[in-house]
């Protein structure tokens, strides 16, 4: 069971650019599916992007043609390069671990704050 750890959050200006980490401690980490959700005050979380363990990836409507997702199987870590920031992401993020057999794990979250 892999325990993923989130980096990389901070402040920004709108338009600019984040990249987070999720590392993930743990065996298999190959076999997860690795999601990005994140969660803004008063709102419920949402998933902003997802990558299968074949590489599929998926994205929120709101974050297609800024945000990518990407992984590193060799390095147990999954990427989300954030482009052209704008204010309404600002939110925490969390990455998640999911296994086929519906075992999820979750990080502690970053922060990510866009200025306007």
């Amino acid at each position: 069971q892999v325990q993923p750890v989130e980096s990389g959050g901070g402040l920004v200006q709108a338009g600019g650019s984040l990249r987070l980490s999720c590392a993930a401690s743990g065996s298999m980490f190959s076999l997860y599916a690795m999601n990005w959700y994140r969660q803004a005050p008063g709102k419920q979380r949402e998933l902003v992007a997802g990558i299968t363990s074949g590489g599929s990836t998926n994205y929120a409507d709101s974050v297609k043609g800024r945000f990518s997702i990407s992984r590193d199987n060799a390095k147990n870590t999954v990427f989300l390069q954030m482009n052209s920031l704008k204010p309404e992401d600002t939110a925490v993020y969390y990455c998640n671990a999911h296994m086929p057999s519906g075992i999820d794990t979750w990080g502690k979250g970053t922060l990510v704050t866009v200025s306007a």
